[in-house]
């Protein structure tokens, strides 16, 4: 294991992280941020992502040219922790967080790894996003068929969130029984928040 000499820096690291998740990992970024040599900034996201603190999403990897990003995104496997670590305290503090749609999309994807490692399998999950910002969230390979399913949060639904739908699933539907979901979040009264995806039932509920 990596021996971390400064833990205060880590720390700050961590909590920057945390401000990434749901991001493309931009390791410069991260280490001029946190005032660290890039060198440091890989072995440290290394370290995290071999302690199954965070997860590295990588791109999907069918029909890769010049104009399709070639870069993981970063996730928690515990958005609790990544809440925390953004200084997170109360439900009421959550759902007006400039972070809430990140939080949001990150608990979808971790459970959805979780559900792969608890079943002895690896994870089939990607994303895709080209250079001009369309993007899908999420990409389900099931090796014969595609899933694509785009994750958000909010009391209404934007055409704008199917922006990355009209430009990036042409080629993801090829096989006659791929298909794609819409996943969005809404949360009632009782800060409840039912979701459905592919073979699973997702409940959320607040504490």
């Amino acid at each position: 294991m990596i021996n971390v000499r400064n833990l205060r820096t880590f720390q700050r690291f961590a909590r920057m992280c945390a401000g990434r998740t749901g991001q493309l990992l931009n390791l410069s970024s991260l280490a001029n941020d946190c005032g660290i040599t890039h060198n440091t900034a890989n072995a440290w996201i290394s370290l995290l992502e071999a302690s199954y603190i965070v997860h590295l999403l990588p791109p999907h990897h069918q029909n890769f040219n010049k104009r399709m990003v070639k870069t993981p995104k970063l996730y928690f496997l515990d958005t609790g922790l990544a809440a925390w670590l953004l200084g997170i305290q109360s439900y009421e503090q959550l759902i007006t967080h400039v972070q809430k749609g990140p939080l949001f999309e990150t608990w979808v994807v971790s459970e959805l790894l979780k559900t792969r490692y608890n079943a002895g399998k690896t994870s089939n999950l990607y994303f895709w996003r080209d250079r001009s910002g369309h993007e899908v969230d999420l990409i389900i390979d099931h090796g014969t068929s595609l899933s694509a399913l785009e994750i958000k949060s909010g009391q209404t639904i934007n055409k704008d969130y199917f922006r990355g739908w009209n430009s990036g699933t042409s080629w993801l539907v090829k096989p006659p029984d791929s298909h794609g979901w819409f996943m969005a979040a809404t949360i009632d009264k009782y800060a409840q928040m039912s979701l459905f995806c592919p073979g699973m039932n997702l409940t959320l509920n607040r504490s």
